[in-house]
């Protein structure tokens, strides 16, 4: 188990396991593995991986990060029962450095409506969780869910019983997002001060953003509370409003050191690329006024602010762009630019492809895209590869060709050519616009049935050339997808998103049982 100061804020990232619990935003092994490789560089702590026990699909990408990742340590969740956790100690076996981390809800509502177990049940079920993790490592964290809203009295006997048990990490999640920032704070210095072995563990944190105070209450819980773990998400990604978002918290700890007089071992320069990677893989577009990563987070519209940061920087920017990975959008690439200059620049984004005909594939899509627009980004080669993760060999639906008629006066039209398992078929059909009559074609041919909940369209990058990316979401039988497309061409990028969605439907790997299910 690895040892840290006290003084240092460890980061716990979660993007791979609560973040994955957005609606839709299911990741493949290799999408989980692209970005895990990109948390290491980011210099994360921890990287909660995933849920062993929801699906055989989690269960190979823990195991795939503990391959790819040598420097964090990982992570998988478990509920608190044997076989949860014997399944998390297979999936994290071949990790350099490995956590189990075994929850159990707490407050009475949970108990009583979820568990339907008593009080001293659930005592005597966490400090077994804990006790049976130990045998697989020696690095143990618990987490009473609910346990903000738990009483404080149980709370308190539960705590010191795991900690006496052998967990070295007590998380106590705001699994609602129901704290206030001095309150939550003040409830994790008492319980730190009520337990008398407190000081075995070191204590952590995980709120969620239901108030839009999941970064406060983060911090309150650090510099009130004295934890000091946080676990938090790229781009605050999460289920309802999401959770603590990674980047406000590393930039709040670094830019006010002077307040808060801790540090963190991230590399925030390699904040924007983390932030990009996962909203591309996702299909969560970042708001542009988000902080730290939002398009216009170090945009000055008003001319005293213009006229001010061109004097003088500091007089509006309380942190250089720079500093978290922001630069301007340079041309990387050509058509004229060849294979291993493309090579290079993979490795220099930080994506590694498993075979030498995945990068060739990857290097034909980009001369194909340089064909179209004159100015290749990083973005584009972004875009590219995860396109190319996202539509796999074994998809059942390809997309082959797509032409659409569209004039004023008349409805549009399209027609598509797809592979639907072995059979090559050709569509036509009409719609309000050249996006609905395309999808009306692909729909006519698949018969999904499913309820288009989500369509959203974002340039990758400025200017009329940029590719466009879109993200649809679909549901059907309980199950929200979502798939991203780009292309050129709008409609185009539209019919590759809608595709995408259809085969993560059509796959029953994607299919995955819910961590705060009851055990």
């Amino acid at each position: 188990m690895k040892h840290y100061k006290s003084d240092q804020v460890i980061i716990f990232d979660t993007t791979l396991r609560d973040g994955e619990q957005s609606p839709g935003a299911s990741m493949t092994k290799e999408e989980k593995v692209r970005i895990a490789r990109q948390l290491e560089r980011l210099k994360v702590d921890v990287i909660e991986a995933g849920f062993a026990a929801s699906s055989p699909g989690d269960f190979e990408a823990i195991k795939a990060v503990c391959a790819a990742v040598k420097d964090s340590t990982i992570c998988s969740l478990a509920r608190a029962n044997d076989k949860d956790i014997a399944r998390a100690a297979e999936a994290l076996a071949g990790a350099n450095s490995k956590r189990i981390h075994t929850f159990i809800a707490t407050s009475a509502l949970h108990m009583e409506k979820k568990l339907r177990m008593t009080p001293d049940q659930v005592f005597e079920q966490a400090i077994r969780a804990v006790s049976y993790a130990r045998n697989h490592t020696d690095d143990i964290e618990f987490s009473p869910e609910d346990g903000y809203r738990s009483d404080p009295d149980f709370l308190c006997r539960v705590i010191e019983a795991v900690i006496k048990a052998g967990a070295t990490t007590i998380n106590v999640p705001d699994t609602v997002g129901y704290a206030i920032p001095e309150l939550y704070g003040q409830f994790i210095l008492n319980l730190r001060q009520r337990i008398p072995n407190s000081d075995q563990a070191v204590w952590s944190v995980h709120c969620h953003n239901d108030l839009g105070m999941g970064v406060a209450n983060s911090l309150a819980g650090v510099q009130i509370g004295g934890a000091r773990q946080v676990e938090c998400t790229i781009n605050g990604l999460g289920e309802r409003a999401g959770n603590t978002s990674l980047e406000e918290i590393v930039m709040a700890l670094k830019t006010r050191k002077d307040y808060f007089k801790l540090f963190v071992g991230v590399d925030a320069t390699q904040i924007v690329s983390s932030s990009k990677m996962v909203s591309q893989i996702t299909g969560f577009v970042v708001q542009p006024n988000k902080a730290v990563v939002g398009a216009n987070a170090f945009a000055h519209a008003s001319g005293i602010h213009q006229d001010g940061v061109l004097k003088a920087r500091d007089t509006y920017e309380i942190m250089r762009a720079e500093d978290v990975g922001w630069s301007a959008n340079k041309i990387v690439l050509g058509k004229l630019s060849g294979r291993n200059a493309f090579k290079q620049r993979l490795q220099e984004l930080g994506v590694s492809l498993e075979s030498e005909a995945d990068v060739n594939d990857a290097f034909a899509k980009f001369k194909t895209l340089a064909d179209q627009k004159s100015e290749i980004f990083d973005e584009d080669i972004m875009a590219i590869v995860s396109n190319a993760e996202q539509h796999q060999e074994a998809d059942y639906f390809r997309f082959i060709s797509l032409s659409q008629r569209s004039e004023t006066g008349e409805r549009p039209s399209a027609k598509i050519v797809l592979r639907s398992g072995e059979n090559e078929n050709v569509t036509t059909a009409e719609g309000n616009g050249p996006v609905d009559a395309t999808l009306n074609a692909i729909e006519m041919q698949a018969k999904s049935g499913a309820e288009l909940l989500l369509y959203s369209v974002n340039a990758i990058t400025s200017g009329t050339e940029s590719q466009g990316e879109v993200t649809v979401r679909l549901a059907k039988g309980g199950r929200v997808v979502n798939g991203v497309g780009t292309d050129p061409d709008i409609v185009a990028a539209s019919a590759k998103a809608y595709l995408a969605a259809l085969n993560r439907l059509h796959d029953p790997s994607q299919e995955k049982l819910n961590a705060q299910m009851a055990p």
